[in-house]
């Protein structure tokens, strides 16, 4: 394909297959309804990420409440539950709004000012790439060393190669899950990551506490409420 064509999306061309609950609140976001409306080229985008995003979660930290809410409470005038959505995700959906090419989302995974601007590329390709094509995109950086802070107030840090394996071999990320991956798409990665002939022996670690691990929690057993965020000034 020309690098300068819109990349074919894999699967639902709306949703970006993404989450619903997670979608509702990007959509009523004040922070994408009205700050990055104003955005219109990708060299703009990518200024706000560099700027506004300090994580991947889908939602920024203590927002999200899980106690004692369940069932059918909420849903006020058709918006979502969930919490206050991050900038990440909202900056993620709006590089799907611009139909990426494939010279645009090379130069999001190659970008040399900030490893969010990376991470966003590479979750890009996770979210709308057909699931045959993810090993082309990831095997040159499965051995990336550049480190990441994906975590909402810090805390998970992973080298950029290590996220990536992660997730060509989990669905969980946070509170949402990725697109499921095809079984035999999914047996065929996983013997290519076998068969991968790193270039050193990767270095035991040491287990990650449970609340710095990627946990799904189902949409069910969140709290009802707007994801309002103040409009602000970009910088």
């Amino acid at each position: 394909m020309p690098p300068n064509n819109p990349l074919p999306i894999w699967g639902n061309e709306k949703t970006m297959n993404m989450n619903p609950l997670i979608l509702t609140n990007i959509q009523s976001s004040p922070y994408f309804k009205v700050n990055l409306y104003e955005l219109k080229t990708y060299h703009e985008v990518i200024d706000e990420i560099y700027y506004r995003v300090e994580h991947l979660e889908p939602w920024e930290r203590g927002s999200r409440k899980t106690a004692g809410q369940t069932g059918m409470c909420g849903g006020v005038r058709g918006v979502g539950a969930g919490g206050i959505v991050s900038s990440a995700y909202c900056l993620l959906y709006k590089l799907f709004t611009l139909r990426l090419t494939r010279k645009q989302l090379t130069g999001l995974i190659t970008h040399q000012d900030s490893p969010f601007i990376r991470g966003l590329g590479f979750m890009y390709i996770r979210y709308t790439q057909d699931p045959k094509e993810l090993w082309d995109w990831y095997e040159p950086y499965l051995e990336d060393e550049e480190e990441i802070d994906v975590k909402a107030g810090g805390g998970h840090v992973m080298p950029i190669g290590e996220m990536i394996r992660q997730w060509m071999t989990k669905l969980e990320w946070y509170s949402t899950l990725f697109p499921r991956i095809p079984v035999p798409v999914q047996k065929d990665l996983m013997q290519k990551l076998k068969n991968h002939n790193w270039s050193r022996p990767e270095p035991e670690e040491e287990p990650i506490a449970a609340s710095n691990q990627p946990q799904h929690i189902p949409d069910e057993e969140v709290s009802f409420g707007e994801a309002e965020r103040m409009a602000y000034k970009r910088r």
